[in-house]
């Protein structure tokens, strides 16, 4: 195509700087359109949807296995019951959407912009929601095993009977974040963590990874809390009387 043009070009006696810019504008219509066509596809695994607008719709037991979504924007929209097995949300926008009961394992949430956003009861084992930002989202009752929360953004955000084993929250913020009735085995690493009021009662934490005193003195246990052997429980938790 780019050969035919410049012929084309030449024979007409066009200047190359004119030629360039009309085959980049003719790649970038061609490009345009291309995407157009795409984000207008019903769903399927392995579609691009990449930059796609995707919100205030009902797309509820989608088959997105495998898609690429990265920058796409499902606010608003339900995505309940559906199949999102390693799809790529990178930098999505899932502002008050729902993922409710949806399968996501290893899928790739990596800075998605997901204020309470609904993910209870979602199978998301070997996820990743690094740096994301997930403000009151609720993960009740969703699998989180192996999930990574790198950097990410979990103020106020609800794991009420989530699994989460083998979780990983470094310099996550889980500022009054619900914890304390998340189901888990075995070591959480909270290396850098922000625990600002994080409900912790009751927990485990022996086995943690990376707690320090400074986080566990702002964080809200109780008797209950078990906690490494080099830490010790402040003489009055912030939440013991709330």
């Amino acid at each position: 195509m780019e050969r035919a043009f410049r012929t084309t070009a030449r024979s007409a006696g066009l200047p190359a700087a004119v030629m360039v810019g009309a085959l980049f504008s003719a790649c970038l219509a061609a490009s345009s359109t291309a995407q157009a066509a795409s984000c207008k596809s019903e769903p399927a695994p392995s579609i691009d949807w990449q930059d796609c607008p995707k919100a205030n719709l009902v797309l509820e037991q989608s088959a997105l296995d495998g898609a690429n979504l990265f920058s796409a924007d499902f606010s608003y929209t339900d995505l309940r019951g559906s199949s999102l097995i390693g799809a790529n949300f990178e930098k999505a926008t899932l502002i008050r959407s729902s993922l409710a009961g949806s399968k996501a394992d290893k899928a790739n949430f990596n800075r998605v912009e997901g204020y309470r956003t609904v993910f209870s009861q979602v199978s998301a084992a070997g996820a990743s929601f690094a740096s994301a930002e997930l403000q009151r989202a609720d993960f009740t009752g969703a699998d989180l095993t192996g999930v990574d929360f790198e950097k990410a953004e979990l103020g106020r955000a609800n794991f009420t009977d989530a699994v989460i084993t083998g979780a990983r929250f470094p310099m996550a913020n889980l500022a009054r974040a619900q914890l304390q009735a998340a189901k888990f085995e075995g070591p959480l690493a909270f290396d850098g963590a922000f625990l600002f009021l994080t409900h912790i009662e009751g927990m485990d934490l022996s086995q943690a990874t990376g707690l320090q005193q400074w986080q566990i003195d702002q964080a809200c246990g109780d008797q209950n809390t078990k906690l490494p052997a080099d830490l010790k429980a402040p003489a009055d938790w912030p939440c013991a009387s709330n």
